[in-house]
């Protein structure tokens, strides 16, 4: 696979994410104006599988291109189209120049002969040094955190462990054991303890710590990407929705309880924010803006409250899961590249040659123009 592939299938997956963002904000738009707005559970499902998809759309647009539709509806090819209807502005030459914008600039990253092309790569390469070191950082920072811990109780592979340094609980993997951390102050608080280590536990039955760490690795890749950020900001935000909800859902758990315990975390956490500032991937029981944005936390404190009106069946939601998936593959498909020259791009490349001799036509003289000269003596 050579470089201009890659980049291309970098270049379209930074394309669908931005997409896709648009797609999973109007969906939720729409799902909040009906009985399914305060079901976070479920719109937490679609959206985790949603960023599966979208990781792995650059293999899926390979693949549905080999081996079911070898040359599907393109963008590039639709504007032709309607170039050749009258329905563009542009004359053939410029139009284009246009549509092979794309191609000269994935030319000019790989030939690196331009200085704003050095400059991108340069700032990308720096960034992306950046991210990763940090992350590197946040792992070790974590694996300290974890060493320093002591084992309070072990639950198949899930291990309790206390923490002296720690302000506010938080969970987080290894490659076979899961691990849940305390802070020793909270053992003075049995109720606040219960109701922690509920939603730290939660947190483990909807995988969320597996979508932190595949976000935290798309995170040195897709760092300069807005909508990276707006779509893991939804990913964590529903995540927590869901698990209140999923905890408020269960008999005998005290809603008041658990919001105080929620708003005492808030609390501590803003004294210190050692523990938020290195020591990802991890999913804590408070969230860093929630420390930093008052309104994040009532927003949170608004959906627990909320009373749950879902009582469509798994049939709604599948209804739902496929009509956003056939939304993605579909706008996957339309964002990839001509691969052949079709008919209108024959005519196109027709119409440039024609109006480039018109062009050239129109600046040479000819030698048959203009009069006699006559001498006089």
């Amino acid at each position: 696979m050579d470089g201009e592939v890659l980049l291309n299938a970098y270049l379209d997956l930074n394309l669908l994410l931005v997409a896709g963002v648009a797609i999973w904000s109007l969906l939720r738009w729409a799902v909040a104006k009906t009985r399914l707005g305060t079901a976070y559970m479920p719109q937490l499902r679609l959206l985790n599988g949603l960023t599966v998809l979208l990781v792995a759309s650059p293999l899926l647009a390979m693949a549905i291109t080999t081996w079911i539709v070898a040359h599907p509806p393109n963008i590039p090819d639709l504007l032709v189209r309607q170039y050749l209807h009258g329905n563009v502005g542009l004359s053939a030459s410029q139009f284009e120049a246009l549509l092979g914008l794309r191609e000269d600039m994935v030319r000019a990253l790989l030939a690196q002969h331009e200085v704003w092309a050095q400059v991108v790569a340069a700032a990308f390469l720096a960034g992306a040094l950046f991210c990763t070191l940090h992350m590197g950082l946040s792992v070790l920072r974590l694996s300290n955190s974890l060493r320093g811990a002591h084992l309070w109780k072990r639950i198949g592979r899930v291990h309790l462990l206390v923490s002296d340094t720690a302000r506010v609980a938080y969970s987080t993997r290894g490659l076979r054991n899961r691990y849940v951390v305390l802070p020793s102050a909270l053992l003075e608080a049995p109720q606040d303890l219960r109701m922690t280590v509920a939603h730290e536990l939660q947190h483990f039955r909807q995988s969320d710590i597996e979508c932190e760490f595949l976000l935290e690795l798309l995170r040195p890749l897709l760092f300069w990407n807005p909508a990276f950020f707006l779509w893991r900001r939804q990913v964590r935000m529903l995540r927590e929705y869901a698990c209140d909800q999923a905890l408020m859902a269960r008999p005998h758990f005290d809603m008041r309880a658990y919001c105080e315990c929620l708003f005492r975390a808030c609390r501590v956490a803003a004294q210190n924010r050692v523990l938020f500032a290195r020591t990802t991937p991890t999913v804590a029981l408070v969230d860093r803006r929630e420390t930093r944005r008052p309104s994040t936390l009532h927003s949170r404190i608004e959906a627990l409250t909320a009373t749950r009106q879902d009582t469509a069946g798994p049939t709604a939601w599948l209804l739902i899961s496929g009509l956003l998936v056939a939304s993605v593959l579909s706008t996957m498909l339309v964002m990839q590249r001509s691969s052949d020259w079709s008919h209108d791009r024959i005519m196109l490349s027709t119409i440039v040659n024609l109006e480039r001799m018109a062009q050239r036509n129109a600046t040479v003289a000819s030698p048959f123009q203009g009069g006699f000269v006559v001498a006089t003596d």
